[in-house]
């Protein structure tokens, strides 16, 4: 009996490959911030934040330092930027501003409801790489292996996946400048024109793209009227942004003389490779460079090329990454693999239709792995054990002090106290409601549990080793609440020996339920 080859199918590792991202993206929801975190607030951005963000809950990360999004999402507030909060929020509002389009697109798919901004602001980034993904298929005619490895190699890159990760403006820009140019390929030239322009607003350097949109004869009256297309909103903006805000001459520092910057950003990672050869901040940072300086070889040795459009626009953005700085290269693993996506896309594409030998496709896509390291930089929230809306109420119910971490199975979640413990409920709502928390408790011996709030008693009863319900009426605004919980007996040792955890009562379950009508 002789049984039917199993084929490779591009589509169906296209529909893993996607899978795969959106599970990554998951695992940054959350029931109350939904995917905020990916706009890297940070604890000490908290005096300068806009009232928005203190409104309404947007998750705010502690020490790990804040990141370009969170200014471009207090953007999407005011894309007209006529509130005098931006200037303080914003580091540097003239520079971030110029790239307005994602922030006022933000701004117009929530139509304007301030609750819902931020939201929709954190899900452009994912919604651009989904764009990219169907974009950047039909363009690749991906129908076999070395097709689909140009297409992840763009999708997964650790410029593609940096942008999501920190929910920046270069993976939108990347996706409309594909757009462009694959109307540019159909001889859709007034879409293309658009597309790029739009992707100019993302980001200015998608400027550039227009090497993609030229034609011969070179000085054409064509030509001229393409650049002038594609660069005019941007222009209209710019003078906007002068009239409104202020002159910025931000931004020339991320440039310095030719090759200079990425010589020094090579003598620091071989420095950080020397000093800890076991980090993988070090080596996926070594890959990633080294995938950008194949992309930028691969473009720059096949010169005959010079009237394919997307060798224009890789040699283009090749330049681009001989004449960045140090600030655009430095770090894990640099700005530098997000300001060249369009270089790895015309890299992926050149790559795939000259049918160039498979050894280029690996090594100039060795940037996945630091893009796999990047969006992998979901975190934990062991002191959080309720979160969720009830009654109108948005709440985040916390471990403060007294209290040993949260432990889960699939069914309950708990945390135990040695003896005095304190909860903190931060709510955000318009108006203060009335709601039940509700939850259960147990002890290892019996005991009188006591639940205060401001020194006023709320509940009191016997506890064991069976789980005991118990309800109470809050009363909560938008803002911070405290609970105390405190026992008349000492704690049990958890099991025997000196290093065993002291064990009073534990909290199981803890939720807000909407309060039911008198």
């Amino acid at each position: 009996m002789i049984l039917p080859s199993r084929r490779w199918s591009p589509r169906l590792c296209a529909f893993a490959a996607v899978t795969l991202f959106l599970a990554l993206v998951a695992r940054f929801w959350h029931p109350v911030y939904g995917l905020t975190e990916l706009i890297q607030l940070d604890a000490s951005n908290d005096d300068l934040k806009i009232a928005a963000f203190r409104a309404h809950p947007v998750y705010v990360h502690r020490d790990t330092g804040g990141y370009d999004g969170l200014y471009y999402a207090q953007i999407a507030y005011d894309p007209l930027l006529t509130s005098p909060e931006l200037p303080r929020a914003v580091d540097n509002l003239p520079y971030r501003a110029r790239r307005i389009l994602v922030p006022a697109l933000a701004w117009l798919l929530a139509a304007g409801r301030a609750g819902a901004i931020v939201h929709v602001y954190a899900l452009l980034n994912p919604a651009a790489w989904l764009l990219l993904a169907a974009l950047l298929w039909r363009l690749l005619a991906v129908a076999d292996l070395r097709g689909w490895l140009a297409w992840a190699g763009v999708l997964f890159s650790a410029g593609a996946l940096g942008s999501v990760r920190l929910a920046l403006t270069d993976l939108p820009m990347l996706a409309l400048l594909t757009a462009a140019l694959g109307a540019a390929e159909r001889a859709r030239t007034r879409p293309a024109v658009a597309w790029l322009a739009a992707a100019a607003l993302a980001r200015e350097t998608a400027l550039l793209g227009a090497a993609g949109l030229l034609t011969r004869p070179w000085g054409s009256r064509r030509n001229f009227l393409v650049c002038a297309g594609v660069a005019a909103p941007l222009a209209l903006w710019l003078a906007y942004l002068r009239w409104r805000v202020a002159p910025d001459a931000a931004g020339w520092g991320n440039f310095t003389l030719p090759l200079a910057g990425w010589v020094e950003k090579g003598e620091t990672v071989i420095l950080d490779l020397g000093f800890d050869p076991a980090s993988p901040f070090a080596w996926t940072t070594l890959l990633a460079t080294l995938g950008l300086t194949v992309q930028a070889g691969f473009i720059l040795t096949r010169w005959r090329r010079f009237n394919e459009a997307w060798w224009r626009v890789g040699a283009a953005y090749a330049g681009l990454m001989l004449l960045l700085g140090p600030a655009v290269w430095e770090g894990h693993p640099g700005a530098a693999t997000r300001a060249l996506l369009p270089l790895t896309l015309a890299f992926n594409v050149l790559a795939h239709r000259t049918r160039a030998i498979l050894a280029w496709l690996v090594l100039g896509n060795l940037g996945v792995f630091a893009g796999f390291l990047l969006i992998g930089d979901a975190h934990s929230h062991p002191r959080e054990i309720f979160a969720g809306h009830s009654g109108g109420l948005a709440s985040v119910v916390r471990l403060d002090t007294g209290w040993y971490n949260t432990e889960r199975t699939g069914r309950h979640v708990w945390a135990w106290s040695p003896g005095r413990a304190r909860l903190d409920f931060e709510t955000w709502t318009g108006a203060p409601v009335t709601v039940r928390f509700a939850f259960a408790l147990r002890s290892l011996a019996p005991r009188i549990v006591v639940v205060r709030q401001d020194g006023r008693e709320l509940w009191r009863g016997p506890v064991g080793e069976h789980l005991a319900e118990v309800a109470i009426p809050l009363r909560l605004g938008a803002g911070h609440v405290r609970l105390e919980l405190t026992t008349d007996a000492p704690a049990s040792p958890e099991a025997p020996g000196a290093g065993s955890r002291q064990l009073a009562f534990a909290l199981y379950d803890p939720h807000l339920e909407a309060a039911q009508p008198q």
